[in-house]
Formats: C-alpha cells, structure tokens, sequence
C-alpha cells in the first residue's frame, strides 16, 4: 500500500481522474471496498503511486481519458442524478458513449442549462459556494412583479426551511410577470423558495448562463462540446477557485 509522498495521489482523486466518477462517489466506493491496491482492499485516504495496481470491482482502473466538457439545454423532466434507478434520470438521457456526470443540478421542473464531464477535479472549483461563480436564469412568476419583491429578492431573503440567508443578488424585471436574477450561491430550490417566501409561484424557470457558459440557441434537448474559447476562458475564471 502506497503511503504518503510527493510522488503519490490521493486515491480518491485517482480514481476521478480516470473518468469513473466524481470524487465524492470515489469517497463512496472506497468505503463500500471496492478498490483494491496491488491485491489490499483499499480504505479512505490511501494514495496511489506509480507502479501501483488499482483495481475497481476486480478491473484495473484505466489511464486518464480525454476530459470531455459538454453543454445540454436540460428539458423539463429530466433528474440531474447519475443514479439510473432513477426514471428519467439525466445519464440515460444523454446515452454518452462514455461516463459523465451532471456539474451541480438543475431541478426536475426546470429547464436550460446544465454542464456535464467526465472531469472530477472541476467540479468543486465551480459549484463552491465561496468561489461566487455566476449563475443566470430566466424567471416566470404567476402575479405582476413589483418593486416591493424586486428590492426584497435582490437584498436576500431569509429561508426559514434552510436557515439561511440568500446573498444580495442582481435582478430585473423584464415582464409584466418575468424577471432575470444571477445568483452566486446554488441552495436547494432556490429562487423557487425565495419566490414562495414572498408569496410568488415560479411557473417557469430557465437557466441561460454559468459563468462565461451560456445556453444562447442550444435548442431545448440538445447538447454541444464546450469550445476551446470557451474552455480558455472558463479556465482563467477557475484559476484561483478553491476546489475542496
């Protein structure tokens, strides 16, 4: 069993480089002892050198593929898991000829976009609340919108049911009934919980950006590569993002 040096890796962040799955799920099946390390059933916070033999339910975990960065415009109905006990779970819709899992979520009513790779070291780099990365949406509501609830939204709102308080945030009003927010932090049901706390209901929500990602013609259902522009960029933007 390999132990700790500068010339080792955390296993669980071997086995999410290898495009098996996030580090978070790695976490899991380390603990369920599943891996192996040249023949030891492998515990949290081993490390793997080079020479090591891994083993993933008795098959050698392959090399690193090529990272594969893709953008879907998620229809309503889809579930952002990569359980596929799940029906309608987001995996099967894509039927990608190679593993990938959802950056974040996008909840079943919703719709727009939604980032999806095989890449597990940028997954917390981008959904780390303290990092402030940007996300926009689109908002339809079921009453007029007024002053009142643009300041209110914009200034944060307390969320009884999660004991926190949103982050001031932009907004505008570009309906009689729709709006534009860009939020920083991602809590469960957001902007659908803010709205409720004001005594709107979100009829329709879609999310056109993620950072310097935006969904622009993709049409609903479809997914594209991610540019090599955009990935430049994105990058840039991750340089200084904590990741853990």
């Amino acid at each position: 069993m390999s132990i700790s040096n500068e010339n080792s890796t955390s296993l669980n962040k071997y086995i999410s480089e290898s495009g098996f799955c996030s580090r978070r799920e790695a976490d899991v099946i380390i603990k369920a002892g599943r891996v192996t390390i040249n023949g030891t059933v492998a515990t949290p916070g081993n490390r793997v050198a080079d020479g090591d033999e891994v083993l993933l339910d008795g098959k050698e975990i392959g090399s690193k593929p090529k990272e594969v960065y893709i953008a879907l415009n998620k229809p309503i109905g889809i579930t952002c898991t990569t359980d596929i006990r799940v029906e309608g779970n987001i995996i099967e819709y894509m039927d990608y000829h190679e593993r990938i899992f959802p950056i974040g979520r996008l909840d079943k009513p919703s719709e727009g976009l939604i980032l999806l790779t095989n890449d597990g070291n940028i997954v917390n780099k981008i959904l780390r609340a303290t990092n402030n990365h940007e996300k926009e949406y689109v908002v339809e509501v079921n009453k007029p919108i007024t002053k009142d609830f643009l300041l209110q939204m914009g200034a944060g709102i307390h969320l009884e049911e999660l004991d926190r308080v949103t982050r001031k945030c932009y907004i505008e009003r570009v309906g009689k009934f729709k709006f534009k927010i860009i939020l920083t932090q991602g809590l469960n049901r957001q902007i659908r919980r803010m709205c409720e706390h004001l005594g709107f209901r979100v009829l329709t929500l879609k999310r056109l950006r993620i950072m310097n990602i935006r969904l622009d013609k993709l049409a609903t259902g479809d997914w594209r590569h991610l540019t090599h522009q955009e990935m430049k960029q994105l990058n840039k933007l991750l340089k200084d993002s904590v990741k853990n």
